[in-house]
């Protein structure tokens, strides 16, 4: 984490971080909350992407992520191509959780 917080203050040395996504794979659980927790500690995120919600994961951690940080959620990815990256639909989401 501190190379982390290293690579952020380097690259403001160029120019300004107005970004940061934290990436969680939807498929991790409840370890996503924690290493959202600890990636939090070390720079400012601004948003959430979360990956594989193509497969069987429902990306329920997303909320709990969402609710702790206060970011949102920015990005879905909905399969392995560089087109599957979507931006995020919040009632989509809990029509595909409550339906499933």
């Amino acid at each position: 984490m501190d190379e982390l917080g290293k690579v952020k203050r380097v690259i403001e040395k160029q120019s300004p971080v107005d970004e940061v996504l934290l990436v969680l794979d939807a498929t991790t659980g409840q370890n996503g909350l924690v290493q959202a927790r600890v990636f939090a500690e070390v720079v400012e995120i601004t948003g959430v992407v979360l990956t594989k919600l193509d497969g069987t994961a429902r990306g329920g951690i997303v909320i709990a992520v969402q609710r702790e940080l206060g970011v949102p959620v920015k990005l879905v990815g909905l399969g392995e191509g560089p087109d599957d990256l979507a931006p995020f639909d919040a009632r989509a989401f809990v029509e595909a959780i409550v339906s499933g």
